[in-house]
């Protein structure tokens, strides 16, 4: 056969097969098979956002940022496109350059309203001019008393869960993916730094210019202004904080590279290209926010001896679960925390040792128990897998998504072995970067990829769709801890400690053995302690949060703790720490004091700290 008549036999064949590749590429690019979303009004399926331009001013005298957010669309032959908006003012709305009409739906007080805009099927970007108002729930602007030097004012943004929308119009659901531009102007006195490239050093105009390449979920989008330095702590890590904090977070935060290299050697390079940390003022409502390239951090870990650095090493993780690989709906949340929390103690465990991880493992299983017993009326708000239909996503903000998520994932390391489940992992990680997940995608590939490859039989549906914790659970046990109970027992009896016992111990330790007081302790006993390790005026903000919960539970007034306890939730907007401690109140009949304190304190807490304490309290929020 001659090479003439191979080409003509061949011919038709390659046409055909030409044919079929471009059909199904066609196919492939107008099938996007987005989940169903109940906490944003955007129809992603049929357009979508895929790019940013974000051109702000940031304007402190009014409180109000103003200006254009520009998106590139993925249309597929729509009439309209839908945002997301919450207290926002829309000014006017284009396609394509040209201006175009839209509609803003009804007003929901939990999803704010829709922006539907009016389209062709042949645009390809729509510009939004737009303002915050003062009632923009994701910004906390705040006055230079609220800051640590007391000079000049400072704004962060807080978008997770569904708060992006309340300062960017936008497809506020965790699912759609963007990159993004932005350009913001500051006072020049200050310095801008959002979720993305980041300068090093303030520029002399007070215009800034950012750049996130790698896709992001929009409550990722962040933003933080103020009197701020940097700080290197390698070519790759390093610290953001106002001048007089600088010193102190590097310090404290001075193992970053090495948690970094810890976290590469478990489960794959970092994608991000560069890891810092911000030090926000004291009310930032959370201990940290996994902001890509730029962890949003609470100073209340800055303890002075690294002990509460493993905060560092969950938002860390949080690079690969829940920034690389996201939960597709608010109701799969434990998906980013039950695996960050995993990911977090293996990495501290390959720095600092098992001790110290399975100590961070333990003070987790204890908050499971307080969390189950606290939902014991409610028990589906145990299972994994959540209905938030009609609620808000902060409701699985908990230790179930976070600790019943990692003991889950515990105990599947304990069934198949350490070496099998890294490799899972690792494989999980690199095959889903970039994209989004639900539960049930999740366990289609943990069965396909880990159990049946192993031939292990495992009750996955019990863990993920029943409520508590099934009977084949991990059990985590530490020394440290058990000596840390002794040490308490031995008190009681004899009012001494040897010091030997107590020389050595890390907030954790410290942690373990206030939260474990005996049900027959006193405030008589508590007043001895006090004098004994002077806890009422302790200066790590943990183990003076747990101390002020027992103090509030057994009625114990001593050494100026009712002042200090005030002051601290004055001055700490901690949600986890608020939240604790005016819990406390409640639950012991102290209404009445801790109102007169939250009247005192509010104005300093975010929208998210606040709110949760209205809910609390049952107080209008407006």
């Amino acid at each position: 056969m001659n090479i003439s008549k191979k080409v003509a036999l061949f011919t038709p064949l390659l046409l055909l097969l030409a044919f079929s590749c471009k059909t199904e590429t066609k196919e492939e690019k107008q099938t996007v098979n987005y989940a169903k979303e109940l906490h944003s009004y955007a129809r992603p399926n049929i357009s979508a956002i895929k790019h940013l331009n974000l051109d702000i001013d940031v304007n402190f005298d009014t409180e109000v940022i103003s200006g254009k957010a520009t998106y590139t669309i993925e249309n597929n032959n729509a009439s309209n496109i839908i945002l997301d908006t919450k207290f926002l003012e829309i000014d006017k709305v284009e396609a394509d350059g040209k201006e175009t009409t839209f509609k803003l739906g009804e007003f929901d007080e939990q999803l704010g309203q829709s922006l539907s805009i009016d389209i062709t099927n042949t645009t390809k970007t729509i510009t939004v001019s737009y303002k915050t108002t003062d009632k923009t729930e994701a910004l906390q602007w705040l006055s230079p008393q609220q800051t640590a030097d007391k000079k000049y004012p400072f704004l962060f943004t807080q978008g997770q869960a569904i708060l992006t929308r309340t300062w960017i119009p936008i497809q506020d659901s965790p699912q759609i993916r963007i990159t993004y531009d932005a350009t913001v102007r500051v006072p020049k006195e200050l310095m801008a730094v959002m979720s993305a490239e980041n300068p090093k050093t303030k520029t002399a105009d007070g215009v800034y210019s950012f750049k996130m390449k790698q896709p992001i979920s929009p409550y990722l989008m962040a933003l933080a202004i103020g009197d701020i330095e940097y700080k290197a702590v390698s070519n790759r890590t390093g610290v953001y904080a106002e001048k007089s904090m600088v010193d102190k977070a590097h310090f404290e935060f001075s193992d970053m590279e090495k948690m970094v290299v810890a976290a590469e050697n478990l489960y794959g390079d970092y994608d991000w290209e560069q890891f810092d940390v911000i030090v926000l003022p004291p009310s930032f409502p959370f201990g940290g926010m996994e902001n890509p390239r730029l962890t949003f951090a609470t100073p209340t870990v800055i303890a002075g001896d690294k002990s509460l650095t493993s905060l560092i090493a969950h938002e860390l993780a949080h690079s690969w679960s829940g920034n690389l690989v996201t939960n597709a709906t608010w109701d799969d949340f434990w998906l980013n925390e039950g695996f960050t929390v995993y990911f977090e103690i293996r990495i501290m465990e390959a720095v600092y040792g098992k001790d110290r991880a399975n100590m961070i493992a333990l003070i987790g299983r204890q908050d499971l128990d307080d969390e189950i017993e606290t939902l014991k009326k409610e028990p589906n708000r145990t299972k994994l897998k959540q209905d938030l239909k009609g609620k808000s996503p902060d409701d699985a903000m908990n230790s179930i998504a976070y600790d019943k998520g990692y003991l889950f994932l515990r105990t599947l390391e304990q069934t198949v072995g350490r070496e099998k489940f890294d490799v899972f992992l690792k494989d999980y990680f690199k095959t889903h970067a970039f994209s989004t997940i639900t539960t049930e995608k999740f366990l289609n590939y943990l069965n396909a990829n880990l159990l049946e490859p192993n031939n292990v039989t495992f009750n996955t549906e019990e863990w993920i769709y029943q409520p508590g914790i099934p009977s084949n659970q991990a059990i985590i046990s530490s020394d440290k801890f058990a000596n840390a109970e002794k040490a308490i027992q031995q008190f009681l009896k004899s009012d001494t400690i040897d010091a030997s016992i107590t020389k050595d111990w890390t907030t954790l330790e410290w942690v373990h053995f206030i939260r474990n007081f005996p049900k027959t302790m006193t405030a008589e006993d508590m007043s001895r302690f006090d004098d004994a390790f002077d806890l009422s005026n302790s200066t790590n903000s943990h183990i003076a949060m747990v101390w002020f919960e027992q103090a509030i539970n057994l009625d114990y007034h001593g050494n100026h703790v009712d002042q200090n306890i005030e002051n601290f939730l004055i001055r700490v907007g901690r949600r986890w720490y608020v939240d604790t401690l005016f819990k406390a109140f409640k639950r012991n009949d102290k209404v009445e004091e801790a109102l007169a304190i939250y009247e005192k304190s509010r104005a300093n807490y975010h929208s998210v700290t606040a709110n949760t304490i209205d809910e609390l309290f049952g107080l209008d929020k407006h």
